[in-house]
C-alpha cells in the first residue's frame, strides 16, 4: 500500500475506535471516569480504570465516534484542553497507585477553535508532555488510526509506542502539508510520501517500537493477540526500578534525531 492508501485506511469509517479496543480487551472491567475538575468533561477523551486479566490498569483513549451522531458528540476525536487535563488527572492517579497507563490514540489533531485556545489548549498539551516524561509508572501508547500533531503526542510520551499496520503518525495532515508547501491540496499523495507517516517508515526510524499486523477483517484475533502482548509488556515494565524506567523513557526520545538523520542519509 502507498502512503496515501494508508492515510485512507486509517480514516476508514468502519475502522474500530478506542471504545471498541477498550471493550474487546478489558470487557466489563472498565469503569469510565469523567471530568478534569476544572471546566468539564470532554467526550473526545475516554478514560478510566480496568483490569487486564488480574492487573489493575488505567486506560485512556481518544474517541472519534462510529456514526455521525457519535462523531458530533465526540467532536470527531479532536480533544479540548479539558480532555487532556482529564487524561493527565487519570495518569497522576495511576502513578499514585502504580497502575500502568495504556493509551489508544486516534485523532486528526487537537481542537483548534477559539474556545479551546481561550481555555489553554497549548498549555494543556505541554503539561501532558512534561508530566508524562517523569510519570513514575509504565506508559504504553498504541496508535490505532490517525496520530495527528500535538493532539496525538499529548498521549504518546510513553515507554513504548506501537502502531497498527495501517495507522499513520505525523506532525501535520498530508492535506495541511500540501497546502503549506505547494499551495496545492491536490499534492496530498506526494505530501503523504514525503512526511514518512506510515508505521513501516516510523519503525525504520526508531520512532515506534512495534507494528501490529492487521487481519483483513480486524476480528477477534487482533484484540486477543494485542491483549496478550500488552500484558507481557507492561508486566516487564512494572518489574523495572523507577529510575531505570524513567531513564529509558528519556533516552528513547533523546535518540530520535540521531537515528532519523541516519535513516534519511541511507534513504537518499
Amino acid at each position: 500500500m502507498s502512503a496515501i492508501d494508508k492515510v485512507n485506511a486509517a480514516r476508514a469509517n468502519n475502522r474500530p475506535t478506542s471504545i471498541d479496543y477498550i471493550n474487546k480487551i478489558f470487557g466489563d472491567s472498565f469503569i469510565e471516569l469523567h471530568g478534569d475538575r476544572k471546566f468539564g468533561d470532554d467526550k473526545a477523551i475516554v478514560g478510566g480504570i480496568a483490569k487486564l486479566n488480574d492487573m489493575p490498569v488505567t486506560v485512556i483513549g481518544i474517541e472519534k465516534g462510529r456514526n455521525l451522531k457519535e462523531r458530533m458528540e465526540r467532536n470527531f476525536g479532536s480533544a479540548h484542553p479539558e480532555g487532556y487535563r482529564k487524561a493527565l488527572r487519570l495518569m497522576k492517579q495511576a502513578e499514585k497507585f502504580r497502575r500502568p497507563v495504556i493509551c489508544f490514540v486516534d485523532t486528526s489533531g487537537a481542537y483548534c477553535g477559539i474556545g479551546a485556545e481561550e481555555r489553554g489548549q497549548g498549555q494543556a498539551i505541554a503539561e501532558n508532555l512534561m508530566e508524562m516524561m517523569t510519570l513514575k509508572t509504565p506508559i504504553l501508547t498504541i496508535l490505532i488510526g490517525e496520530g495527528g500533531s500535538g493532539g496525538a503526542l499529548a498521549l504518546a510520551v510513553a515507554d513504548e509506542v506501537w502502531m497498527l499496520e495501517n495507522a499513520i503518525y505525523s506532525v501535520i495532515s498530508p492535506e495541511g502539508c500540501a497546502s503549506i508547501l505547494w499551495k496545492d491540496s491536490s499534492k496530498t499523495a506526494e505530501a503523504s510520501e514525503c512526511l514518512k507517516i506510515t508505521s513501516q517508515d516510523l519503525f525504520s526510524m526508531g520512532v515506534i517500537e512495534r507494528i501490529i499486523r492487521e487481519p483483513k477483517d480486524l476480528d477477534s484475533k487482533l484484540f486477543d493477540g494485542l491483549k496478550h502482548i500488552i500484558e507481557q509488556t507492561v508486566s516487564k515494565k512494572l518489574e523495572q526500578p523507577i529510575d531505570v524506567l524513567l531513564d529509558n523513557r528519556y533516552n528513547r526520545f533523546r535518540k530520535f534525531g540521531k537515528d532519523s538523520a541516519a535513516y534519511l542519509r541511507n534513504d537518499e
